[in-house]
């Protein structure tokens, strides 16, 4: 069966697979270019975006802005989502059998947009999608391939606004896959 943008819509927003189903205000979809090269994949929405129903606003979303700023890109150049797609109560991390749940979620818009690159957005996510053992501190900025795509991960702009001097770190990894999606698009 072919899914679209639609169905996955609705299956998130009827999804009660996890107990998250029963606290959140509105399910999180991702947002961006449904034909980007580049997808962002943080773990989880915050609390403003549980009531807001979109990834990243507020604070995080204002230095998600100016990442993509420095790098010359906008929101509306990229595809963005999390891996959950409800809010956590106390912002704490995902239990593991939460993103079981949403993880298919997940895949069927990997398959739908079939970037060139993800950029897994704090460590969360990297242990998710690069691999379980993976240390933010240490591998951000290196590059993952697997079935043709060019995976790495950098800070999660939250972690940014906890510590600033990480700003300049996650702008250099951000521009570097500006670049690696600018190198796939020539090797095409």
């Amino acid at each position: 069966m072919n899914k679209t943008w639609k169905d996955v819509e609705q299956h998130v927003a009827a999804c009660t697979y996890c107990p998250l189903s029963r606290t959140r205000n509105r399910p999180v979809m991702g947002f961006g270019d449904h034909q980007a090269d580049l997808m962002l994949i943080a773990e989880a929405p915050g609390v403003e975006e549980d009531l807001q129903g979109l990834p990243f606003v507020g604070r995080s979303g204002e230095v998600l802005d100016k990442l993509l700023r420095d790098c010359g890109l906008t929101r509306k150049e990229i595809y963005m989502t999390n891996i959950l797609k409800r809010h956590p109560p106390g912002n704490r991390d995902p239990k593991e059998e939460e993103k079981e749940a949403c993880i298919s979620h997940l895949k069927y818009e990997m398959f739908l947009l079939k970037p060139k690159v993800f950029v897994c957005l704090g460590r969360v996510a990297a242990q998710r999608i690069i691999s379980p053992d993976f240390k933010i501190t240490r591998q951000h900025g290196t590059w993952t391939y697997r079935k043709n795509y060019a995976l790495t991960a950098t800070y999660h702009p939250s972690a940014i606004l906890r510590d600033p001097s990480k700003y300049q770190i996650a702008k250099e990894d951000f521009c570097a896959a500006v670049k690696k999606c600018m190198e796939c698009k020539n090797k095409e």
